[in-house]
């Protein structure tokens, strides 16, 4: 290694020096307004419990004599009776008040878990990064020591930039296998538009077609249908919230929402939701924050619901904004625009940092980010499954196309689990698995 390969080591290491840095700032920032939303949230709904405890009592008398006034005998029996009417109401409002309160408070617990995790990871890449820096400058021209350096800082980037979720290593696929995913209840040939995997290996499909139960199937490790939920509509976009919890979108006509789903002991149970005034088609999720897209515009949300801003919007024409994703770090955020085929890539605040076009891209919907940092996207009129830089600029892979067996993909996930990449398809019982290397 030559005095300038040391230089070229030493500005690789200061430069992610500061970007690990930034990222465990960035973390402790998260964790900070991930405590102060639910600090907000729980105020708003203890205020919401002592108001209705605190019911003006007096009120229920007035009404109740009132009524007696005017209705001759059982005077006491009937102000008794609508007391106790009342109070009932309170009580079970009380309690889904408390029960949606603890929900939230495990979400926090877990999610404020993870980022910890990946903070105390920051610091000790950090430290590590440091040392070596130091090591560098201080060799000289020592041949051994050069090369002892670069080999060992090479690992500890690799390393960082796995964390930061710029690794950039290519998908190899070995192998391509078919699930069956339809249920005896099932209508129609599934349409598989929302995929999750869990960190355990189950998996959670979105099926937005079939009439009669528009529903959320839960598979095992071995992608057998073991439990599914009923949902208010056809389910669009799946993301993960916590190990054991996701948040998914449905919409009609005149609804549009986000359903929480918690998986319990190989069951899907129906938790807390939320109504939005728009559209809700894709969603993600990145430490407290959700992202949901709109067919036209990006917004950010509360884990509650409080809309915090939009991020992004194009009106140019319908479906420009369809499905989302967010990288690891929080840092770069993806959408699919449907209509004029392109993947866009965005900054933390909205700002367009990369548009890419290509052939194999023709109607993108599916998109997902692995925990590495490898964007994947689905071509829906191509028939492909594509593999794309994490700058959002290039290329890496065609991971699979129509001659693979790919037919008309809409979503797709890795899993970390298996190293496998799953994908759903319009109007087919199947989903897809790609081993990967």
């Amino acid at each position: 290694m030559q005095p300038t390969d040391l230089q070229g080591l030493s500005v690789e290491l200061e430069t992610v020096l500061g970007e690990i840095k930034s990222l465990q700032i960035s973390q402790e920032l998260s964790v900070q307004a991930l405590l102060r939303t639910y600090k907000e949230h729980g105020a708003v709904m203890i205020e919401q419990m002592r108001g209705n405890l605190n019911f003006n009592i007096d009120d229920i008398d007035e009404c109740g004599n009132s009524y007696v006034r005017t209705s001759g005998g059982h005077e006491q029996y009937l102000k008794e009776e609508m007391c106790r009417s009342v109070l009932f109401i309170l009580n079970e409002f009380d309690n889904i008040t408390v029960k949606e309160l603890n929900e939230m408070k495990d979400e926090v617990i877990s999610i404020k878990g993870s980022i910890t995790s990946s903070i105390h990871k920051c610091t000790s890449l950090h430290n590590d990064l440091s040392h070596f820096h130091e090591f560098v400058q201080k060799i000289g021209d020592n041949k051994e020591l050069c090369l002892i350096a670069s080999i060992k800082c090479k690992h500890i980037i690799q390393q960082a930039l796995t964390l930061l979720g710029k690794s950039g290593k290519k998908f190899n696929v070995q192998s391509i296998t078919k699930h069956n995913v339809r249920i005896p209840t099932d209508s129609d040939k599934c349409w598989i538009r929302g995929i999750c995997v869990l960190p355990d290996g189950q998996v959670l499909v979105g099926d937005w077609k079939n009439k009669k139960n528009k529903n959320v199937k839960l598979l095992n490790q071995q992608y057998q249908v073991v439990s599914h939920l009923d949902v208010n509509a056809g389910p669009d976009d799946i993301c993960l919230i916590t190990p054991s919890e996701v948040a998914v979108t449905v919409n009609t006509s005149n609804m549009h929402e986000v359903q929480f789903i918690t998986v319990n002991q190989g069951k899907l149970v129906p938790g807390r939701k939320f109504q939005l005034q728009h559209e809700c088609v894709g969603i993600a999720h990145h430490q407290g924050d959700l992202f949901v897209t709109s067919c036209n515009e990006l917004y950010k949300y509360t884990l509650n619901g409080k809309l915090i801003c939009r991020l992004y919007q194009d009106r140019s024409a319908d479906w420009t904004v369809d499905k989302c994703a967010v990288s690891p770090t929080g840092d770069r955020l993806y959408i699919t625009n449907y209509r004029q085929d392109k993947l866009l890539t965005l900054a933390r605040d909205g700002t367009l940092l990369a548009t890419y076009t290509d052939p194999a891209l023709s109607g993108p919907t599916g998109l997902h980010v692995t925990p590495a940092g490898q964007v994947l996207v689905c071509g829906w009129w191509s028939s492909t499954v594509l593999q794309v830089g994490w700058e959002g600029k290039s290329k890496l892979a065609n991971l699979a196309t129509w001659g693979d067996g790919v037919r008309w993909p809409r979503s797709v996930c890795y899993s970390s689990t298996t190293s496998s990449i799953i994908v759903g398809q319009w109007r087919d019982d199947n989903i897809l698995v790609f081993r990967v290397e």
